[in-house]
């Protein structure tokens, strides 16, 4: 069963930064698309940004997040990262990574598509606020 631990969250002013990490737990992620969802308070989960596997060639950013967040990742230390930059007030929920296929390219719909998933972990919270 495909498992995540999410990891890097936490409280910061308007403008910081912060870096998620997205670990494998149990299984080799190097092949799958891994997709990054953030879930505001009382709002439903959103697909954020994802990348494709192995040399992550493809790679997607929601319009709300475009420009400020770098999605990448570390096969070697199995290993998806989210670089959060210039945060905003907006941005603070819970944040979520997904195995959301094999071998597919990114987009909006591979996203949308895996929201109804099983294999949802904790999450790590970000708080954007001054």
């Amino acid at each position: 069963q495909q498992q995540f631990v999410e990891s890097g969250g936490g409280w910061v002013q308007p403008g910081g930064s912060l870096r998620l990490s997205c670990a494998a737990s149990g299984f080799t992620s190097e092949y799958y698309t891994i997709g990054w969802y953030h879930q505001a308070p009382g709002k439903e989960r959103e697909g954020v940004s994802c990348i494709s596997g192995r040399e992550g060639s493809s790679t997607y950013y929601a319009d709300s997040v475009k420009g400020r967040f770098t999605i990448s990742r570390d096969n070697a230390n199995n290993t998806v990262y989210l670089q959060l930059n210039w945060l905003k007030p907006e941005d603070t929920g819970i944040y979520y990574c997904l195995a959301v296929g094999l071998g597919v390219s990114c987009s909006k719909y591979i996203l949308y598509g895996a929201i109804g998933s099983n294999h949802w972990g904790k999450g790590t919270l970000v708080t954007v606020s001054s």
